[in-house]
C-alpha cells in the first residue's frame, strides 16, 4: 500500500464541472494552473497559469502562441471566475495548486520564473531560449521531475512531452497536441542527462529552446499516493490491464506511444463519470467535444484504474501505452484509513 502524507488531495488537484453564467467557479484551492475544456461544442479550451496571469491562454491542441483575452479566469484563493466568453455552454476544468506568482529562480544556465509547490510535485515555469544545447532550468520541485511538458509562449510551436519512463534520449519525445507516435530521431529537445532534483536540462531545438523565444514548462514529480507516471501494455480484450497507482485517482491521461501509433491524448475524471465505466472521453489533442467512448474506456478504483475496452487508443494487444494521474483519495494516508472503493 501506498503512504501518503497528502490526505486531502483535492487541496492540491481538483477537476470542477460547471455551466457558462458568469458565476465564481469554487476549487477548494488556488489555481495556479486551469486547464480547462468545453464539454459539448468544439473549441473553448485553453491553459491559464499563475505566472502569465488571468489573461493569456494557450491551447494543447494547436501550436499557436499565447494569446490575450481580458479577465479570461480571473483566479482568487478558492476558484476562479469566468470571463463572459463562456457562455451557455457546459465545461470542465481540472485544476493544480503551484505556488502564485512566481519568485526568480537562478540554479540553471539559463534564468528562469518558478511558482512550485514541493508537497504535491508540481510547478509552473517560465524561461527564455538560448539555443544552447545542454542548457539547464530551474524547476523548483526538489525532486527529480517524471514528467515535462514545454510549450513557446511568442512562437507557432509544438508542445514536446518529457516522460522520464520512455525519455531516454535526448531526441526522444512525444508532442501533446498530437497523435504520433514517440519520436526517436531528430533535433534535441533535452539534456536527460541534466535532469535533477533542481533542474531539467535542454536541447537546442525550437520547441523547447530558441534564442528569443520564451516558454512555459509545465513540470510534474511523482509523489506517493497523490500522483503516478509511468507506462504499461495492452491486452487487446475488455478485460485490460490493471494500472496500480497507490491512490483512487481524479484524472487519468492516456497516450498510445509505441510503434506507429496514431491515437490522441485522452482525459478521464471523476467529475464528468461519477461511476463506472468512465467512458466520457475528451482528447488533449482536439478541440472536439466531450463523447463517450464505451470501447476505450477505462474503470477508475480505489488503488488505480483499469482498461475495459479493446480500442487501439488504450489497449491495444502488446502495445504502449503512457498514463499521468491524480489523486482524489489516497489509499492509506496518515490517519491510516484506506479511501473506500468506487
Amino acid at each position: 500500500m501506498a503512504y501518503t502524507t497528502i490526505n486531502k488531495p483535492n487541496e492540491y488537484f481538483n477537476t470542477v464541472t460547471w455551466t457558462g453564467n458568469g458565476s465564481k467557479i469554487t476549487t477548494g484551492l488556488r489555481p495556479d494552473l486551469i486547464w480547462y475544456k468545453a464539454r459539448d461544442v468544439i473549441g473553448y479550451a485553453g491553459v491559464v497559469n499563475a505566472i502569465r496571469g488571468d489573461d493569456y491562454f494557450l491551447q494543447t491542441y494547436t501550436t499557436d502562441a499565447e494569446t490575450y483575452s481580458s479577465g479570461l479566469l480571473v483566479s482568487d484563493s478558492t476558484g476562479f471566475t469566468p470571463s463572459s466568453v463562456f457562455t451557455t455552454n457546459s465545461y470542465v476544468a481540472w485544476n493544480w495548486l503551484a505556488n502564485g506568482s512566481g519568485v526568480s529562480n537562478t540554479e540553471g544556465s539559463i534564468p528562469s520564473t518558478v511558482s512550485a509547490n514541493t508537497t504535491s510535485g508540481f510547478s509552473v515555469v517560465t524561461y527564455s531560449g538560448n539555443s544552447t544545447a545542454g542548457a539547464t532550468i530551474g524547476h523548483g520541485l526538489n525532486s527529480v521531475p517524471s514528467m515535462v511538458i514545454v510549450k513557446s509562449i511568442t512562437n507557432a510551436e509544438s508542445w514536446p512531452v518529457y516522460l522520464k519512463s520512455v525519455t531516454t534520449a535526448n531526441n526522444y519525445y512525444l508532442y501533446l497536441n498530437s497523435t504520433g507516435a514517440l519520436v526517436t530521431s531528430g533535433g534535441d529537445r533535452w539534456s536527460v542527462g541534466s535532469n535533477s532534483s533542481t533542474l531539467f536540462g535542454l536541447g537546442n531545438d525550437g520547441t523547447t529552446n530558441q534564442s528569443g523565444q520564451t516558454y512555459v514548462a509545465y513540470c510534474f514529480a511523482e509523489k506517493k499516493g497523490f500522483s503516478k507516471f509511468g507506462t504499461y501494455t495492452g491486452n487487446g480484450n475488455a478485460d485490460g490491464p490493471f494500472i496500480y497507482t497507490g491512490f483512487k485517482p481524479a484524472l487519468v491521461i492516456q497516450k498510445h506511444y509505441s510503434g506507429a501509433a496514431t491515437e490522441g491524448w485522452q482525459m478521464w475524471d471523476v467529475k464528468r463519470n461519477t461511476y463506472n465505466l468512465t467512458d466520457l472521453n475528451l482528447m488533449a489533442d482536439s478541440a472536439g467535444a466531450e463523447f463517450t467512448a464505451t470501447a476505450r474506456a477505462i474503470d477508475i478504483l480505489s488503488n488505480g484504474f483499469k482498461c475495459r475496452g479493446a480500442d487501439n487508443s488504450g489497449n491495444a494487444s502488446g502495445q504502449g501505452y503512457i498514463y499521468m494521474a491524480f489523486a482524489s483519495e489516497p489509499l492509506v494516508g496518515t490517519n491510516n484509513i484506506p479511501a473506500t472503493a468506487r
